[in-house]
């Protein structure tokens, strides 16, 4: 029989990852988090990720940069960062966004694999 059991989630008391997001929902195959507020600066230098992320914009603004290319975030934007993908987010104002990770990034230390 498949798992039916709920996972609900309240952002107020999730746990933070090791750059400030909150982790929220997770599930075998996929997790999400949340990215709020988070304010404008100097980009950090580009990693890759074991997972395959993809983001909504709630707020602000941010460039993406990925392997060369460069596109802006704006609220109602959605994004893909491919596993493996060398990446690194330039904040341009005070900016919210949620992503969904798959893998889940929080597990089996992928967020430290950086």
């Amino acid at each position: 029989m498949a798992d039916t059991t709920i996972t609900k989630v309240d952002s107020q008391h999730s746990p933070k990852g090791p750059d400030g997001e909150k982790y929220l929902a997770s599930g075998v195959h996929v997790s999400m988090r949340l990215w709020e507020n988070e304010q404008p600066g100097e980009p950090k230098e580009p990693s890759a990720s074991a997972y395959e992320t993809v983001g909504y914009v709630l707020k602000g603004r941010a460039e993406l940069h990925l392997e060369g290319q460069k596109v802006v975030l704006e609220p109602g934007n959605s994004w893909v960062v491919p596993k493996g993908a060398s990446h690194t987010y330039k904040i341009l104002e005070a900016f919210s966004a949620v992503e969904a990770t798959t893998p889940p990034a929080q597990a089996h230390g992928r967020d430290d694999a950086k």
